[in-house]
């Protein structure tokens, strides 16, 4: 330890509060201080390196330090820093959404510009509503989520949201939704045939009950990301989002940690050539930089608000860095490298190699489920295999393993007993190899005490 990271540790412990940390647990350890980053590795204060192992929370894409998004910035400094798009535009920003269309599910033509996926979602649960609304059919006002969903930390977003731990102190202010069941094949006994049919009955009842109550349907698309990496069967995304047509209700998918290349298509609707009315985009759209992120609409919601003024159909909706030159011009840039890079395509072949690399820990004891769709990866801890019994809270076990991961060289974070592997897309297999050592390692030592072999 040097004297420089005690200073910034108490520094650290007396003014800042983590998100999704409780920091009594917290300060009572020495923290963690990253000062700078390099490929896919972060390096601390005291200058140990550690692979980034969950993308900095599932939004890295080239790695840290890329010299191309860097000059991106640099390049867009030498001209302007920010600009509203309140009555105005700018010229990163009009590139970009030129862009995301080109790139976007058909039926996509319009881009509203937020800062996170969370006000992202939020803007599309408003559009929908509104959306309704200036239809002239007001009755149209609920909406339908999926158990377990996780769609960001705003009011709107937490009410369309399904995380008993997360959501339920909030509750009081928030909107009530309908919940139907996500496909989780590894917790139905029926297996994936069994949590497709449960979720697609489930929604053929309430749509033909209620649709003429529900402005839209929320949907992590093909990958439902908090509840713990949780792959929907194939087909269920097509079925839902069809059912949704026939009855009249919009389809809102939100691909903020799914979207550029991370299930090894650039939008996971495209797995299933699904084209959606809403899509949120966000985390990987600036490569992992900056905090942009994006709500894409058809023509049909987008018609719904172009009216003469008196009208007063406008989408009141806005933040004070919308469309921020910055963020626009490093998400060109990124966007770029990945079509240089053939990246998508590199992510599918990496993707088999980490689930041959994976089948170490298939028949390991503690070892539930090992979930993977690209580069988003899943492994459930359990207590006993045989009766899928997980850990109990108390026991931390996924705690326990990313803690261990970091001591032998990587971060991660758990989601609860699920331990997620994210890493960069552009990793290479010798990196992608290192990591699932340590990964495999891990579980290992601290399910079994042992080295895995």
């Amino acid at each position: 330890m040097t004297m420089r990271y005690d200073r910034l540790s108490s520094l650290n412990k007396q003014y800042v509060w983590h998100p999704f940390t409780q920091m009594k647990d917290y300060n009572s350890v020495d923290p963690l201080i990253i000062e700078r980053g390099e490929g896919i590795k972060l390096y601390d204060v005291n200058g140990r390196a550690y692979f980034d192992g969950f993308s900095s929370v599932w939004l890295n894409v080239h790695g840290h330090h890329v010299p191309e998004l860097d000059q991106a910035i640099i390049d867009q400094l030498g001209r302007v820093a920010h600009s509203t798009l309140l009555g105005m535009a700018n010229v990163p920003a009009v590139e970009l959404a030129e862009k995301l269309i080109g790139i976007a599910p058909k039926g996509l033509h319009k881009v509203f510009y937020s800062d996170s996926g969370a006000t992202g979602v939020e803007i599309a649960v408003k559009m929908a509503f509104q959306y309704w609304k200036n239809k002239g059919q007001e009755g149209k006002t609920k909406f339908i989520t999926m158990n377990q969903a996780y769609h960001g930390d705003t009011i709107g977003a937490v009410s369309v949201g399904a995380i008993p731990l997360y959501h339920d102190v909030f509750r009081p202010m928030l909107f009530p939704s309908y919940v139907i069941p996500y496909p989780n094949a590894y917790r139905n006994d029926g297996g994936e045939q069994g949590a497709k049919e449960a979720t697609l009955t489930a929604l053929r009842r309430l749509l033909e009950s209620s649709a003429e109550d529900i402005a839209a349907l929320v949907v992590e698309p093909i990958v439902q990301g908090a509840s713990g990496i949780i792959v929907m069967p194939e087909g269920c995304l097509r079925e839902m989002a069809a059912l949704c047509r026939a009855y009249g209700v919009l389809f809102i998918a939100d691909e903020v940690a799914t979207g550029f290349g991370r299930t090894g298509a650039m939008f996971a609707c495209d797995h299933e050539e699904v084209s959606p009315d809403l899509m949120v985009v966000g985390k990987g759209l600036t490569g992992g930089y900056l905090p942009v992120a994006a709500t894409l609409a058809t023509d049909e919601v987008y018609n719904a608000f172009y009216a003469d003024y008196e009208e007063q159909k406008t989408f009141f909706h806005g933040h004070s860095f919308t469309g921020n030159p910055l963020g626009c011009a490093v998400a060109l840039a990124s966007l770029k490298l990945i079509e240089e890079r053939n990246l998508i395509e590199g992510v599918r072949s990496k993707a088999s190699f980490v689930a041959r690399k994976l089948d170490v820990l298939r028949d390991a004891p503690h070892v539930g489920d090992i979930r993977q769709k690209g580069l988003m990866i899943g492994i459930e801890l359990v207590r006993n295999k045989a009766t899928r019994e997980p850990y109990h809270w108390d026991e931390q076990a996924g705690v326990r393993v990313t803690r261990k991961a970091r001591e032998l060289g990587m971060l991660t974070r758990p989601l609860g007993n699920v331990i997620v592997f994210i890493p960069p897309l552009a990793s290479t297999e010798d990196e992608l190899d290192a990591m699932t050592d340590i990964l495999a390692e891990a579980i290992v030592g601290v399910t079994e005490g042992e080295p895995v072999q």
